[in-house]
């Protein structure tokens, strides 16, 4: 019988940053995510990773932000040799783009990951974008949906997780989520139109959406972030469809520190979050998650969400993740 704190452990993937990770796997943490700096050599970062997996309580998501151009982890194993970005890939046409892809996944699986924070289905409509820019396949949204088919495809053929982001669409934004809460000021429809499109022409099969840390009007006057909107978030659930993960961009950004870390979580798991990502490992975050345990056996409705999306995760993990 697997109890409460374990599977609200499971809902978080952390950095091995600050160390705590060692301790949270034994109790069930969800998964790791991997930056540039764990990844020195092949044997080393295999060795790590194999050390996490002997670790884990539950056999973790490991996974990584490995997109190709701007966003690449492995720079340290390339010697500078790059991955083309989303856009350029796509340019190259869908055979160069399926091929780079298969190069990808097949990587990532060699070092034993089974999750890619990819493909970015953000439709870039804002040229002075300053965080999109080249990482989305297109400002058209039927390119990125073609480019999304082909890369999301790929990876779940190779026996990678596909996550699609940043829900509802970082495209038109002209700021940086990581260091500020940028606003998105469109109505439903011409979000519908352009920006969720692609979210919504993959939401019957990806298994895996990052929601974005936006203030989206369409969704909230009040400024919160869409990753902790409850209104966003059910969109996409009913409205979209989709019965997969719905995971936190990286919750040490900028656009979610403006709510009180605990309060944020709980918000999160409340608006239906299922799953939070923090680069770190710091004993703050560990407090967060301990802090959370503690209200759930008194909430009822806090509960009932860890339960279910609990639900989500195993279901996911029981089709791509060896025991």
């Amino acid at each position: 019988m697997i109890d409460l704190e374990t599977k609200l452990y499971q809902m978080f993937i952390l950095g091995t940053e600050g160390e705590e990770y060692e301790k949270a796997l034994p109790k069930g943490l969800g998964g790791i995510i991997f930056f540039t700096k764990d990844i020195q050599s092949p044997q080393q970062f295999r060795k790590l990773v194999s050390e996490i997996k002997s670790k884990s309580l539950i056999p973790p998501f490991l996974s990584i932000d490995q997109e190709g151009g701007r966003v690449e982890r492995t720079e340290n194993i390339h010697n500078g040799k790059k991955y083309l970005s989303a856009k350029f890939a796509f340019e190259k046409g869908e055979d160069f783009l399926y091929n780079q892809t298969q190069q990808i996944a097949r990587e990532l699986k060699s070092y034993g990951l089974n999750l890619n924070f990819a493909p970015c289905i953000d439709v870039n409509t804002n040229p002075d974008n300053p965080i999109i820019g080249e990482r989305a396949f297109s400002n058209d949204p039927d390119d990125v949906i073609k480019g999304e088919k082909i890369v999301s495809e790929t990876y779940r053929q190779n026996g990678i997780i596909p996550c699609v982001k940043h829900f509802p669409g970082h495209g038109d934004a002209n700021s940086d989520s990581h260091l500020t809460l940028p606003e998105i000021n469109l109505a439903l429809d011409e979000m519908e139109c352009t920006h969720i499109k692609p979210f919504a022409a993959c939401a019957k099969t990806i298994e895996m959406v990052m929601v974005a840390h936006l203030h989206c009007t369409c969704f909230e006057e009040d400024i919160i972030p869409t990753s902790l909107s409850k209104n966003a978030i059910s969109y996409l659930r009913n409205k979209l469809g989709f019965e997969g993960i719905i995971i936190s961009d990286d919750m040490v950004m900028k656009g979610a520190t403006g709510v009180e870390p605990v309060q944020a979580c709980e918000k999160g798991i409340r608006a239906g979050l299922n799953m939070f990502i923090y680069r770190n490992s710091v004993p703050e975050t560990i407090e967060i998650i301990e802090t959370i345990a503690q209200k759930a056996h008194k909430d009822t409705e806090l509960r009932k969400n860890i339960e279910y999306s609990y639900e989500k995760i195993t279901n996911i993990k029981k089709i791509y993740i060896d025991k």
